[in-house]
């Protein structure tokens, strides 16, 4: 079979879900090269061959924490010229989009962004797309060049597929534009202990129906019953309830969870943009003509004061 490059996102060695999710999918059109850059790059390679890479690539450098991204586009590039491969695979996060596009670019290839699908064909790897607010679903081929793709996370379950995972260095040669742009100061995220809002199986997010920054300890405590991420509508949001890096909808984030719950969110485009290709999707909502309802597979008519409280406690009494 051909093989089909992966682009790791990791931190320190550890491999983060979006890159175990794209090796599933890049199995279905090939065999999964993985390109690992940065320190701890050569740590990936137990977890990178569990789930189906046949070979990786390494290559560490200072240049990839020291400067933005050019620096993986030109290690990317390199390896598309040493594997000439079917396709390449960045998870869809704001990075990954642009070292695809950067490298589509420079490789003279059709990019596709935010796939939820992949599926093998004759004429090459057809990406699933769900577009225009989630509106419609397309299907689509890159017609030139190595096809450049980006996948939304959690659009297919890891799988192990124990394979090979024979690790070869990669030779980088930085370009001059790999450091025009230093990076100066880093300030780390205070972590939560919950899940990457992007990354989650599961989301619980609340809206303008929340009353309030206090009232979102409810949507809080909902979401670590079931190991949750919290996000929240742009009303939450600009009425300054809860950060604006929690944010679903077409001006934050995108998210496609197993399970998707909202809480006092009424449910418009702009909000409906951001979660509509939820595995999912559960409703809690006290006005029954809300226009989630019509988008939902499952809604409760009640005020989320009474319920939410109600569904965390029995979460927790089933799980003992």
């Amino acid at each position: 079979m051909a093989e089909v490059l992966v682009y790791v996102d990791h931190v320190g060695g550890v491999v983060r879900k979006p890159a175990l999710e794209l090796l599933t999918l890049a199995r279905r059109i090939g065999d999964p090269v993985a390109v690992a850059l940065g320190e701890g790059a050569a740590d990936t390679a137990g977890t990178l061959a569990e789930h189906g890479a046949v070979k990786i690539l390494t290559h560490d450098a200072a240049e990839y924490a020291e400067y933005l991204v050019v620096p993986k586009v030109d290690a990317l590039q390199a390896a598309v010229e040493q594997v000439s491969p079917a396709a390449v695979l960045v998870s869809s996060s704001a990075e990954g989009k642009e070292i695809a596009a950067r490298l589509a670019l420079r490789i003279g290839s059709g990019i596709i962004t935010d796939a939820v699908d992949l599926q093998a064909s004759d004429e090459g790897p057809v990406a699933t797309q769900s577009v225009f607010a989630a509106s419609y679903t397309t299907t689509s081929r890159v017609t030139k060049g190595v096809p450049v793709i980006t996948v939304k996370p959690n659009s297919a379950a890891v799988e192990q597929a124990p394979a090979a995972g024979a690790v070869e260095a990669l030779n980088v040669t930085f370009s001059e534009q790999a450091t025009g742009t230093k990076i100066t100061s880093r300030t780390p995220r205070e972590s939560t202990g919950r899940p990457e809002l992007t990354e989650a199986a599961i989301v619980v997010s609340g809206g303008r129906g929340v009353g309030g920054a206090e009232n979102f300890a409810l949507i809080e405590s909902l979401a670590d019953s079931l190991g949750a991420a919290v996000g929240a509508s742009r009303a939450a949001v600009d009425a300054g309830w809860y950060p604006h890096t929690q944010q679903v909808g077409q001006t934050g984030k995108t998210v496609s969870p197993q399970l998707y719950i909202a809480a006092g969110i009424s449910g418009a485009i702009q909000h409906r943009a951001g979660m509509q290709t939820s595995k999912t999707i559960v409703a809690i909502n006290k006005d029954p003509e809300a226009p989630i309802f019509d988008l939902v597979d499952y809604g409760v008519v009640g005020d989320l004061f009474e319920v939410v409280p109600q569904l965390t406690e029995e979460i927790k009494a089933r799980k003992g």
